[in-house]
């Protein structure tokens, strides 16, 4: 949003946006954020009981009306927020109003008649962070909160927009900046008698303060991203084994149809399941199999497509019957990937299928399941969380996880720092010195904006919905 210029000084425009999603709901609301949100608001609203001035942070109750001619709008609840104690720092006015969508896009449209423009994708917290309300690493938790899909994912986010990550990434600051100011001043006095710099003490707050704390944000983010991003899974097999039946049971609904006829799956069906606080993306394929019709293969081929880009496969027989030729082959395409073997049909297959021995490697994950009665799906989800998650977990509490732009900031300062660490042991000079230093600051405060480039700012801003 470009500024304008008022009394020789750029001023932000006010803007103003539908904040709540399309659809039925219990109120709409519509936001406006700058200089002149209190005046639109006296100009289209009219409160029941009539007002010689607004107090903030207080609800009225009135009636949203079109200042040519009057027409009522809409029945109302509007609050006025002054600055700086709002979400943008700016004076903020918010209008509850019904959620049907003319009635929002009405007000919207009289609002953005009196001097208002239409806000951009994640302005009002691009506002709140550029006038220093949140940093950087709050303002990315604002859309990983919207986009949880788990209460692990949730949580992640909570941690950093109460200031987890900010407040991590601040001590390691902290350090790197005392160290720079001893550094500055050994430049600044280069024949002084008093040794300034003493290695063997930098090197161990090096190591303990700034090395070791990097490493452990960068383990968490490692760790942390199957809960907060998820993983893919494709149920992978050849026809009428029951994976749609398996995708059903994992859902807990029946999305996908399931009959006794082969080939009933003709496309990819996807879903969003909760494991265990693991957002997984099941993907139902078509059976792989030689004999496919025309149709049929098609599906088939948008399966091997999704085998391909899939982190792991749930790789299902029928248990109740010898494995085929069309099941070798599977297996021979998939077992260099994360493979869980799924054996359905246990309520009428042997506990241990014979026509299993000697066909899978010993060390294959496998599981007995009916899914249609739902038996064995428990231990499935375990197997599979064990396999993912390589026995680790995330609880809340367990401080900060930096997201992937985070922690690839994180590596770069792990890497300037090492590269310090490098020149302190071989007694560098402290200009090359001074010159490590900052750059393990730049690579640092990218994370909470201090350094973050304008396009950086505008990637990360653009992913959030208009509104917000």
């Amino acid at each position: 949003m470009t500024s304008i210029e008022s009394h020789g000084k750029l001023v932000e425009p006010t803007i103003a946006a539908i904040a709540s999603p399309p659809g039925p709901a219990g109120i709409g609301v519509i936001r406006i954020s700058g200089s002149n949100s209190l005046a639109i608001l006296k100009t289209i609203f009219a409160p029941i009981r009539p007002l010689s001035s607004f107090t903030s942070h207080r609800l009225y109750y009135g009636w949203i009306n079109d200042p040519e001619g009057g027409r009522p709008i809409d029945e109302v609840l509007a609050v006025y927020m002054a600055a700086p104690h709002t979400y943008t720092r700016e004076d903020v006015v918010e209008i509850q109003c019904h959620s049907s969508y003319l009635v929002m896009e009405s007000i919207l449209a009289l609002i953005l008649r009196l001097d208002a423009v239409l806000a951009d994708p994640g302005e009002f917290t691009k506002r709140a962070f550029l006038n220093g309300r949140i940093d950087l690493s709050q303002a990315e938790a604002v859309i990983e909160l919207l986009d949880a899909n788990t209460r692990q994912g949730l949580d992640m986010a909570l941690v950093n927009l109460q200031g987890g990550l900010q407040h991590d990434v601040a001590a390691i600051r902290q350090v790197l900046i005392g160290m720079l100011a001893v550094v500055e001043v050994a430049i600044d006095f280069p024949d002084d008698d008093v040794e300034i710099l003493n290695g063997d003490q930098m090197q161990a707050q090096l190591d303990n303060e700034v090395i070791d704390p990097l490493i452990k944000l960068i383990a968490a983010s490692d760790k942390g991203r199957i809960f907060r991003d998820g993983v893919s899974v494709v149920i992978l097999g050849r026809p009428n084994v029951g994976k749609s039946s398996l995708l059903n049971a994992l859902l807990r609904e029946e999305r996908a149809i399931v009959t006794p006829i082969p080939g009933t799956t003709r496309d990819t069906i996807e879903e969003v399941v909760n494991i265990k606080g693991m957002p997984v993306r099941i993907v139902d394929t078509a059976g792989i199999r030689n004999d496919a019709g025309e149709v049929e293969e098609i599906g088939i081929q948008r399966a091997r497509r999704k085998m391909e880009e899939a982190d792991f496969i749930f790789f299902m027989v029928d248990g109740s019957e010898p494995l085929t030729a069309d099941d070798n082959e599977l297996y021979r395409i998939i077992k260099d990937k994360p493979v869980i073997l799924v054996v359905n049909k246990a309520d009428v297959a042997p506990a241990d299928p014979a026509t299993l021995a000697g066909v899978f490697s010993d060390d294959l994950p496998r599981v007995m399941i009916s899914a249609t009665r739902g038996d064995g799906l428990v231990e499935l989800e375990q197997e599979f969380f064990d396999l993912v998650t390589q026995g680790q977990s995330w609880e809340p509490g367990h401080g900060s996880v930096p997201n992937v732009r985070q922690q690839a900031s994180l590596e770069r300062t792990l890497v300037d720092s090492r590269r310090l660490m490098d020149g302190l042991v071989h007694n560098m000079s402290a200009d090359l010195l001074a010159v490590d230093l900052q750059a393990a600051l730049d690579s640092l405060g990218d994370i909470i904006g201090e350094t973050t480039t304008e396009d950086v700012l505008d990637i990360i801003f653009t992913k959030f919905c208009i509104g917000k």
